[in-house]
């Protein structure tokens, strides 16, 4: 038998700033000054102006940071999960 979910992949929700925002309890400027610093992924451009967020990018780092890991290796996590947005 052949279920729906062997057929369809997993889905990807992209977040929208404001939702990124509450996700992660961080200002609009914190977000852009952690994505300077390399401790943020930086968002995708989905059209025109607006832009948005993984959903596996943002619980990643989220949990990364609730588990106590330190800036070098959130600073790891986010170039590996940009990378993986190639792959």
């Amino acid at each position: 038998m052949v279920t729906t979910s062997s057929i369809l992949p997993a889905i990807n929700p992209l977040l929208r700033r404001p939702i990124v925002e509450q996700a992660t309890g961080d200002s609009r400027s914190t977000i852009y000054r952690k994505i300077q610093q390399g401790l943020f992924t930086r968002p995708i451009q989905i059209g025109g102006y607006r832009v948005a967020w993984p959903q596996n990018e943002v619980d990643a780092i989220n949990k990364a940071r609730i588990a106590g890991k330190s800036d070098a290796e959130i600073k790891r996590l986010v170039v590996e999960l940009e990378l993986a947005r190639v792959a």
